[in-house]
């Protein structure tokens, strides 16, 4: 990677010393200051204190202090009245709002879920792969939804999700790897938690051509969901949670074919506006 003109000589040895193989390299306190964020973001509802913030990150607790301190003057860390706790702050949510307000996809996607949920009475959502995680974009609610709060803006691993797997299976080899970790972590009895058992599964999503997870992800429920092909391999996906109480073979066929043509009504409408081969940014 050539080094801009502008930076002078030193920096510039120092910016050439420092290049990683990529090509780019990392500015450390840029990294960290992400990686903070990341994980307040990551503990939601949860607090943390210094100590385990900068245990976690492997910091000084002397540099996450400060870097606490000026993240919180800046709007992108809350602290609570003894200045001892530390969540996530508004200026986080302020971003994410601008990325779902300007995402083309994401425009897309709502008024074909909010058409699935007037239809079905179901709960829909458009999720994306990023890393070993599926981001839900969009949720319609069901008006039998008893959860309290929206899905929107939460990462679960894609190993245990419909979302998740549907996307999996679009990918094979070492891309398939890059999106797992090392181990797979249960989050109910019913996660698959060995690579052999999630590959038969990814296959069978392939042959299907829609996924399913059974109760992977939270217990009680059925997920399905189908991939968005206006990128290859597929980066989007839409998916329907159905509590098991009122799921039936019926049903699901229905909802399955419900949602095949919410799926062609996205895809032609990024079709309609140049978006296919794009994907999700």
């Amino acid at each position: 990677m050539a080094i801009p003109a502008d930076i002078p000589g030193d920096d510039a040895r120092k910016a050439a010393t420092d290049e990683k193989p990529s090509g780019v390299r990392d500015v450390k306190s840029a990294a960290r200051t992400v990686e903070l964020l990341e994980l307040l973001a990551a503990r939601q509802n949860r607090p943390a204190r210094l100590r385990e913030l900068s245990e976690a990150l492997n910091m000084p607790r002397s540099s996450c202090y400060a870097l606490l301190r000026t993240l919180v003057k800046y709007g992108w860390v809350r602290t609570d009245a003894s200045g001892t706790l530390y969540g996530i702050g508004i200026r986080a949510l302020l971003a994410g709002t601008t990325y779902l307000d300007t995402d083309p996809y994401v425009r897309l996607a709502k008024p074909a879920l909010d058409s699935l949920g007037e239809r079905l009475d179901e709960t829909f959502h458009f999720g994306r792969l990023a890393g070993g995680d599926v981001v839900y974009l969009v949720t319609r609610a069901s008006s039998q939804y008893l959860r309290p709060h929206s899905r929107v803006g939460r990462r679960l691993p894609a190993y245990s999700t419909a979302l998740g797997k549907v996307l999996l299976a679009e990918l094979d080899g070492s891309e398939l790897d890059e999106h797992l970790p090392g181990e797979l972590a249960p989050l109910t009895e019913h996660t698959f938690t060995d690579r052999a058992s999630l590959q038969r599964d990814l296959a069978e999503v392939r042959e299907r051509g829609y996924a399913i997870d059974r109760q992977e992800n939270s217990l009680g429920l059925h997920c399905f969901s189908l991939p968005l092909r206006y990128a290859s391999p597929a980066t989007d996906a839409i998916s329907c949670s159905v509590p098991l109480a009122r799921l039936t073979p019926a049903r699901e066929a229905e909802i399955v074919a419900a949602m095949r043509a919410a799926r062609d009504t996205i895809e032609q409408g990024a079709a309609s506006i140049g978006l296919v081969g794009s994907g999700g940014m």
